[in-house]
């Protein structure tokens, strides 16, 4: 679930603040935000108090629902810090305390060893995206539809299929699918996300097929005119939910701003919009990307904080 690599979101704490944008501070306020942004303690840099925001390295949606709850808190005089940094450290940062909320955990089977160990210490807040999944796709052209039908039509994809890193939880699915289906016969090539966009890339925009894994949401399916092939089997696992999840606290500390995020929801094509318009552009103008997108889709954004 890697579109960029993780150095590239290593960001500073210089950065991670030009990202933040300016707060809504009062214009007499001359206080720094106090230390430890999950304190829960309002501070005078900001009319409704200081949030931090985990985010996933390299996960597109963990960047995408970050950067627009950033500004929308922000809109609404909170003063908001995006952390980014692995799973396993946000799930421990959040059940410390030293993060306020994350957006992304995939639940019941990605992040479930992660709950169960730091559960106890973090709030649910809800399910804001039903049916993410890992997947097998094609170009939507392509002359199958089912990974039943695939090893049938092997020589129409070149024998490929085209992976992502070795250890990432889609290429073991797809190790087992490939058992399941019979696919043997086909070349599994693993190296990285990266590598399996740009294949991806080339061949749709050379009119050729392509087996590609990947993963909803992604913002590849905005991007691209593709199709998962069906899974009547099962083996690559049933559609999981995407959960915000926040510290011990957090309803009782910054009570609206858990009933926002408990009542949030988005549909994939408004995810891959901004996804999309995020991919496109460098880190330098990712707040302005989201301004401007925010301009776009204002009745939607506002319908958030309601």
């Amino acid at each position: 679930m890697y579109k960029r690599t993780a150095t590239a979101f290593a960001v500073t704490a210089a950065a991670g603040l030009v990202l933040a944008g300016c707060s809504s501070a009062d214009d007499d306020a001359t206080e720094e935000p106090t230390d430890g942004a999950a304190s829960g303690e309002e501070t005078e840099g900001a009319a409704g108090g200081d949030l931090t925001l985990a985010v996933f390295n390299g996960w597109d949606e963990s960047l995408a629902t970050s950067l627009l709850w950033e500004a929308v808190l922000e809109e609404q005089g909170y003063n908001v810090e995006l952390e980014y940094a692995d799973p396993a450290p946000v799930f421990q940062g959040i059940a410390d305390g030293d993060y306020d909320i994350v957006t992304d955990v995939w639940l019941p089977l990605t992040h479930e060893s992660y709950v169960e160990e730091f559960g106890d210490d973090m709030e649910e807040l809800g399910a804001w995206f039903d049916s993410a999944a890992l997947t097998i796709a094609v170009n939507a052209d392509a002359p199958v539809d089912s990974l039943a039908e695939l090893a049938d039509s092997a020589d129409e994809f070149g024998n490929r299929i085209v992976g992502i890193e070795p250890g990432a939880g889609l290429t073991a699915a797809t190790e087992g699918a490939i058992e399941t289906y019979g696919l043997g016969g086909m070349e599994f090539i693993t190296s990285s996300t990266p590598a399996m966009l740009q294949e991806l890339d080339t061949a749709t925009s050379n009119g050729e097929n392509i087996v590609v894994t990947l993963w909803e949401p992604h913002w590849a399916y905005g991007a691209y005119d593709l199709k998962n092939l069906e899974d009547p089997e099962g083996a690559m696992g049933e559609a999981e939910e995407i959960v915000t999840y926040g510290r011990t606290g957090i309803s009782e500390d910054f009570p609206e701003v858990a009933e926002w995020f408990g009542n949030f929801t988005m549909d994939a094509e408004v995810l891959y919009d901004l996804e999309n318009k995020l991919n496109d552009a460098d880190e330098s103008e990712f707040e302005t990307v989201v301004a401007d997108w925010i301009a776009e889709n204002q009745e939607w954004v506002d319908s958030l904080t309601a």
